[in-house]
């Protein structure tokens, strides 16, 4: 076979939100009423987005909802869109669609809605997740939208949190390492990602990882793209990390295996026209982007 063509281009899954947030008027609870009458609202049950004939389900408000929290997405144009966690371990029949996975919905719904769910996601998983104060144990209650949880003893304020983690490609002349992780099902090798730590620069990160996972020393590190990642609610910073020589050594716990691979590999493992065992990271994923994008420079 020949050189593989380039891939085209995708939106980063979970990004580009056309809503407007009106962080400046959610905190007005006068204003944040008046768009509760005319609003939309996305169900979730057991963190599962209501999908309807392939997008994001947007219902009229119903009363039966009003146990769950309930948060403020924005403004699409004039129109208010909400979300609201629907309670109870049965599955709501609402009359249409069903709630399906979000990691699966990622893959069929319009890119717009991706983002519009995937913030709603992350919303109501931090509200389950916050119920209590975390400064002395009494129970909080959500205000401005959803956008923050005050305790109703010691008045501390609590805010929504999203976890950086970097998530890097190391590349050197023609060649990048992707590694597979021990929790990888099918066969995917994929970038080599993890948390930042407290008192880390993301650089600082980067670096580290590489040299626990892959025993490799990195030189230039270049920041590419990031991704919101509503599981629970990461940002993915996406990077190039430049790889002083091929040597490698994994660590044989979380990296079980890892493999030089050529651009011109890569674009044909993309395309699909290897068939083996190997995998490369999907569509929906900001490893993606790093292997897709790299390939076609």
């Amino acid at each position: 076979m020949g050189k593989a063509a380039d891939l085209p281009n995708l939106p980063i899954t979970f990004a580009g939100s056309p809503l407007e947030r009106a962080s400046e008027r959610r905190i007005d609870p006068t204003w944040l009423a008046a768009q509760f009458k005319g609003g939309l609202f996305l169900p979730f049950w057991q963190n599962k987005p209501l999908i309807v004939e392939d997008r994001a389900g947007f219902l009229p408000w119903r009363d039966a909802w009003q146990e769950g929290v309930c948060v403020f997405l924005g403004l699409d144009e004039d129109q208010a869109l909400f979300a609201v966690d629907i309670v109870g371990e049965t599955d709501p029949d609402l009359g249409c669609g069903a709630f399906a996975d979000m990691r699966a919905s990622a893959f069929v719904l319009p890119a717009r809605d991706t983002a519009i769910a995937g913030q709603a996601k992350a919303l109501i998983d931090w509200h389950r997740r916050h119920g209590f104060c975390s400064n002395c144990g009494a129970a909080t209650a959500p205000c401005d939208g959803g956008y923050r949880r005050v305790c109703g003893v010691c008045a501390a304020e609590h805010f929504p949190r999203t976890d950086p983690v970097v998530i890097m490609l190391p590349v050197l002349g023609d060649q990048c390492l992707v590694g597979r992780n021990a929790r990888f099902a099918n066969g995917l090798y994929s970038a080599f990602a993890g948390f930042v730590e407290p008192g880390e620069s993301m650089e600082d990160a980067v670096r580290r990882e590489l040299q626990e996972e892959a025993g490799l020393q990195i030189g230039a590190i270049r920041y590419h793209a990031s991704q919101p990642w509503p599981f629970p609610s990461s940002l993915m910073l996406g990077c190039y990390a430049d790889a002083l020589s091929r040597d490698f050594k994994i660590d044989g716990n979380e990296i079980v295996d890892a493999r030089w691979l050529s651009k011109d590999e890569v674009r044909k493992r993309l395309a699909k026209e290897i068939e083996d065992e190997m995998t490369m990271p999907a569509s929906i994923a900001i490893a993606h982007h790093l292997v897709r994008d790299w390939a076609n420079g």
